[in-house]
């Protein structure tokens, strides 16, 4: 990284799920997943992304989430706002409030459904960072959003001061390798996707933002922490004893196995908004025969 930069964190953070009770965000649940969170050793925590169910808060819900999570993180671990949007203007401001209210940082998700061109891209990212006051993460999910970010939008974005990093989701090792060797210096990547931690730590990652640590937060922890050790053989051996598990927590679309297990182990209430739906009974099944092959249950 560049001595003008400065990493907002090197490890593992959690993309945090969003407890729900009756149709309300359940702070009490919060505040003890944060708690556990942070006592398994996790480096960060991710507010209010994917796997926070952001698509469905609305706009005092979101902003209370992320006010609520800094009050209550007090500075023990970074807090990174999910604050993207495929409307810019929007985008912007969710940032602000989240740069008002003391998040560390913004994670920034490339504009879904409307999407857009790589000078669009450059531009919204740019907007954003102008706009506001903390270091920000792109966030690269194409299978989600239909674009993906190339080297060459990267390559622009990375001249910016506050655009410090990147996480990477899009599973092509290939790119990220690329992205690696020509903006390391400029950008921290961290890996999107649990399966490819150590693969990509292996070529200068810094970490990951993780589903598979909001319920192993120290395990995740431990793998990153044996990877920036440079010990990449025994971080290899914890992610193929884990791989089962990484990749059971993605047999349907995230967060739902990810929480459906949460809520097995008493963390929180079983409660989606939809569209996103309760798992099938196929997939429940084979989550448990998992999780109790982990000793989970």
């Amino acid at each position: 990284m560049s001595k003008l930069k400065k990493s907002i964190f090197t490890g593992a953070a959690t993309a945090l799920i969003t407890p729900f009770k009756n149709g309300k965000i359940d702070y009490e649940r919060l505040k003890q997943l944060i708690d556990q969170q942070i006592s398994g050793g996790i480096d960060a925590l991710v507010i209010a992304g994917t796997t926070g169910e952001a698509a469905t808060l609305d706009h005092e819900e979101h902003c209370e989430l992320l006010r609520a999570s800094v009050e209550y993180t007090a500075g023990r671990v970074p807090v990174i706002a999910g604050t993207g949007s495929n409307d810019t203007a929007y985008g912007i401001e969710l940032s602000k409030y989240a740069c008002e209210v003391g998040c560390d940082a913004l994670l920034l998700v490339t504009p879904y459904y409307n999407k857009a061109t790589p000078k669009g891209l450059v531009e919204s990212f740019l907007a954003t960072a102008e706009a506001t006051d903390k270091p920000i993460i792109l966030y690269n999910v194409p299978s989600r959003t239909g674009v993906n970010i190339t080297l060459p939008v990267y390559r622009e974005l990375a001249k910016h001061e506050r655009i410090v990093a990147a996480k990477e989701a899009s599973g092509n090792l290939s790119a990220i390798a690329e992205l690696i060797a020509e903006c390391g210096d400029s950008l921290d990547v961290y890996s999107g996707n649990d399966d490819q931690i150590v693969p990509i730590m292996s070529l200068g990652g810094k970490g990951v933002i993780s589903v598979f640590s909001g319920i192993l937060p120290r395990e995740t922890h431990d793998l990153c922490a044996a990877c920036l050790a440079g010990d990449f053989k025994t971080g290899a051996e914890m992610q193929l004893k884990y791989l089962k598990l990484m990749n059971t927590l993605f047999c349907e679309v995230n967060p739902i196995p990810v929480k459906t297990a949460a809520a097995l182990l008493g963390m929180c209430d079983l409660e989606f908004r939809l569209p996103l739906s309760e798992m099938e009974d196929a997939n429940l099944a084979k989550l448990k025969a998992v999780m109790a092959e982990y000793g989970l249950l």
